[in-house]
């Protein structure tokens, strides 16, 4: 009878162990970012990736966003074009995670990393 004890609780340990870390929904998957525009004039972004893409979305309304977009893990710069005037910012960009990268009405980029898992 011990044994079966025994044996029982290993089974249950080892079941919410197994349980617990093949949880993850993201394995591996390229981030992906977004632009938020929360100012008062349209904005265009030029998305330059550290693979040397370029990927441009162009006349983001104020109050909106765009869309997700996949881009490489590793370094991304996003140059922000409001009214003519370019802001920019820099991102290191993680496997598994996404990224909302806001413009202010003050032209202040911001960047927020949400883990997908």
């Amino acid at each position: 009878m011990k044994i079966i004890k025994t044996l029982l609780t290993i089974i249950l340990v080892g079941s919410f162990l197994f349980t617990n870390t093949s949880c993850e929904k993201c394995k591996g998957e390229d981030p992906q970012a977004r632009i938020l525009n929360n100012g008062t004039n349209k904005a265009s972004v030029q998305i330059k990736t550290s693979g040397g893409n370029t990927v441009n979305i162009n006349n983001v309304d104020p109050g909106t966003y765009s869309a997700y977009s996949s881009y490489a893990a590793g370094h991304v710069t996003f140059t922000i074009t409001v009214n003519n005037n370019n802001y920019e910012k820099e991102v290191d960009l993680t496997q598994c995670y996404n990224y909302d990268i806001a413009i202010d009405q003050n032209n202040i980029i911001t960047s927020t990393a949400i883990d997908r898992n």
